[in-house]
């Protein structure tokens, strides 16, 4: 759940918004290796990430990275979007591992956490300084030299710390009891499975894991509210734990229902199917009962059903079993891990018709949304912390100035918001291109734009909210009438003023952030 994944990572394509890319590479994610995604759909198929594309028009303002499709992905963020449209609470949160100077990789993070407070949502960012020195090894005083700098960059690219919160890992107390509280709740084989830990995987690393769930569910610690975690695709894992996890935290699970007993999933949607099919008045006494259902199932063919027969015989057997018991929906609250305060608070909170027993509680006059809120707000009220499930957005990882994946062991494939203006100017210059072998040829066929690291920088950085600037840069290069060299001197040239004016910047925000209520020194011993 850090900011430092694109400058690992890589990725062949132009940012467009239909989230795919050339190539059909395995996709492996992984937090702290070097993680492939070649093929961006694959990430929908294989892990459930949705198409950002498909929620956009629900972003109120949207972002020109979220415009371009740099933000491709998402998981859950139409709560987040509702909240912004409506001037309703919402939170935004990433982190940093400082292991070096921030670079154009991590302005992507910075900007969507700004784009997020500025919308309104509280925003978040720490210092992930216990991570950095258990999974990478970092000193303490390397740690505390590179997270000024993450932060001197956030400040001056617009993060308001007096709006929102900064802090480290390592010297932040509600999180570390948090982080405690939710260890509870994970295992070692369960970690080993998502990250691949074993017997050499030393215990502060995966402290670090549980640490980092903390700092997902943290801003939700005063009152639960839609929080979003923008990251790179290789941090996928750390979201699906902390949504698995916020989950397994709350008092009470709400689903729905159509008798006494529970039925999975997919026997649910069976009985419900029978539920609207079967008409009550045919029966003695206008009741839909069990055995009817039962029967009515007995009686159609297995391919008309579309479930495999064990599933077929289990729902049987729990209708045959409950006999003459009416099959009616309703909305269950179920004991998952509530004080006994807790439930019987629940009990006096739902109005009307309900069955109470003794894991659980049917109401037959409240909808699954109602349900959800009560839910909450019970526990909440009762000790809880009635977490919602974080959302997430995944913006696609930036290729290297020298083509293949950018990487802070090779100084050419990157710029450092810290590099001397005139080297980004020379690093632009040097940069691989998309263009042709020779003039003649790119005005002919035109420019390979898709793959071109020069054209992701414009899309991605240089060419700020002005997306005509951006589509006419790429209109040109592959209609052929720009040619390589003076589309990378004008690149190059941006770049200069952009580190130049930022770093100007860097400069005026130095009281800012001594004035910010974080801890610029780790207390740890060195």
């Amino acid at each position: 759940m850090t900011g430092d994944d694109p400058l690992e990572e890589s990725a062949q394509g132009e940012p467009l918004p239909d989230g795919g890319a050339a190539g059909a590479d395995d996709v492996a994610l992984d937090p702290w290796g070097s993680s492939s995604v070649s093929d961006y759909r694959k990430l929908f198929e294989e892990f459930g990430i949705e198409e950002f594309d498909e929620v956009l028009e629900e972003v109120p303002n949207p972002h020109y990275l979220m415009r371009r499709g740099v933000i491709f992905g998402h998981r859950d963020y139409r709560p987040v979007a509702r909240a912004l449209q409506n001037d309703e609470p919402a939170a935004v949160l990433s982190g940093f591992m400082p292991t070096g100077d921030p670079h154009i990789g991590h302005k992507l993070v910075f900007d969507e956490i700004i784009w997020h407070q500025q919308q309104g949502a509280d925003a978040y960012a720490l210092i992930a300084d216990l991570e950095a020195n258990s999974a990478r090894g970092m000193s303490w005083d390397e740690i505390d030299e590179h997270a000024r700098n993450y932060l001197l960059s956030l400040l001056a690219l617009g993060f308001d710390p007096e709006a929102g919160e900064l802090y480290r890992q390592s010297a932040h107390r509600e999180v570390q009891d948090l982080a405690f509280d939710l260890g509870a709740e994970a295992n070692f084989s369960e970690l080993q499975a998502i990250y691949g830990f074993d017997g050499e995987t030393d215990v502060s690393h995966m402290q670090s894991v549980v640490t980092q769930m903390a700092d997902i569910l943290y801003p939700q610690l005063e009152e639960p509210k839609p929080t979003v975690i923008p990251v790179g695709p290789d941090q996928d894992p750390h979201v699906r734990l902390a949504r698995d996890l916020a989950e397994r935290m709350r008092f009470f699970k709400v689903s729905e229902a159509y008798a006494s007993f529970e039925l999975e999933p997919v026997e649910r949607d069976l009985v419900a199917e029978f539920y609207e099919r079967l008409d009550p008045a045919e029966f003695d006494d206008d009741t839909l009962r069990c055995v009817h259902v039962a029967e009515a199932l007995e009686e159609a063919p297995l391919s008309e059903l579309g479930v495999a027969a064990d599933i077929l015989r289990s729902v049987l057997t729990k209708l045959n079993e409950a006999g003459m018991e009416p099959i009616r929906p309703r909305t269950r609250f179920s004991d998952r891990r509530a004080t006994e305060k807790a439930f019987d608070a629940l009990i006096d909170a739902i109005e009307g018709e309900k069955r109470v027993y003794e894991n659980h509680v049917d109401a037959f006059e409240i909808d699954r949304d109602e349900a959800e809120e009560l839910a909450r707000q019970v526990e909440v009220d009762t000790g809880g912390y009635g977490f919602r499930p974080p959302s997430s957005i995944y913006h696609r990882f930036m290729t290297g100035l020298t083509g293949g994946k950018m990487s802070s062991s090779i100084p050419a494939s990157h710029i450092s918001l810290l590099d001397d203006p005139e080297d980004g100017y020379n690093k632009v210059k040097s940069a691989t291109t998309g263009g042709r072998e020779t003039a003649e040829e790119q005005r002919q066929k035109g420019g390979k734009a898709d793959e071109c690291p020069v054209y992701e920088l414009y899309a991605y950085l240089l060419s700020g909210d002005d997306d005509e600037f951006a589509k006419r840069v790429y209109d040109e290069c592959v209609g052929g009438e720009r040619l390589c060299g003076d589309c990378k001197e004008q690149a190059a040239q941006l770049m200069r003023e952009f580190l130049e004016d930022h770093q100007e910047k860097r400069d005026e925000v130095e009281e800012l952030l001594e004035a910010a209520e974080i801890e610029l020194e780790s207390p740890r011993r060195r």
